[in-house]
């Protein structure tokens, strides 16, 4: 996926995971700052996987499907947003997965 495309599907799982986010967390997450850090995984499955641990552990989660309407051809699933939450319970979770 090109890397505007690859933003724009972050952005959405970003913004979607933040209103999905307990509020006294959202706001200690933007006092400090807004860090985002963008991990990768090996496949679909891998990301669904953490997808259902985050959950499981009751952190937010954003799970983006995009549409297929401009650069897929079909309905694709393309990347998770995880939080935000306390860092060390997202290290916790993700501290495995290398950087983007």
């Amino acid at each position: 996926m090109p890397k505007g495309k690859m933003a724009v599907q972050c952005c959405h799982a970003s913004v979607e995971a933040a209103l999905k986010s307990d509020v006294p967390l959202l706001q200690e997450w933007r006092v400090q700052g807004m860090k985002k850090v963008l991990l990768k995984v090996k496949d679909k499955k891998e990301l669904l996987m953490y997808n259902q641990m985050a959950k499981d552990s009751g952190i937010a989660t954003a799970l983006i499907t995009d549409a297929g309407k401009t650069y897929f051809d079909t309905s694709t699933t393309t990347c998770l947003a995880i939080g935000p939450d306390d860092e060390d319970k997202l290290d916790v979770l993700t501290g495995e997965l290398k950087l983007l």
